[in-house]
């Protein structure tokens, strides 16, 4: 972690013509990194489209053995539904609970 010596801002690490340079975001500042620094590492966040962030359900008999519940379908408004639970976001956040309407087979989820 570095520090802009002009502004005082959190710095990234950037790969700038095949080197790697400490750049501000706020003012533009650059520094090349020290050869002798260890421990930096250089990330990048996967951004994920609609598409990649689909979640399949299959249409088959495996809906038969979920367990039901009683909630209410946004669909049709039937007041039984299969669940399960996924974990779609961070560790320590809670799970995401999807429905499966016994009638209709309309699927949504639920966040806490």
């Amino acid at each position: 972690m570095k520090f802009c010596p002009k502004c005082g801002t959190l710095m990234s690490i950037k790969n700038v013509d095949g080197k790697r340079v400490w750049v501000c975001p706020s003012c533009g500042y650059e520094e090349e990194v020290n050869s002798g620094q260890q421990g930096i590492s250089l990330r990048t966040r996967i951004q994920h489209s609609a598409k990649e962030r689909l979640i399949v359900v299959r249409k088959d008999k495996k809906m038969e053995v979920l367990p039901k519940t009683r909630a209410i379908c946004p669909k049709c408004g039937y007041t039984e539904a299969y669940y399960w639970l996924v974990q779609t976001r961070a560790a320590d956040e809670p799970p995401t609970r999807f429905f499966k309407c016994v009638r209709c087979g309309h699927v949504w989820r639920e966040y806490d």
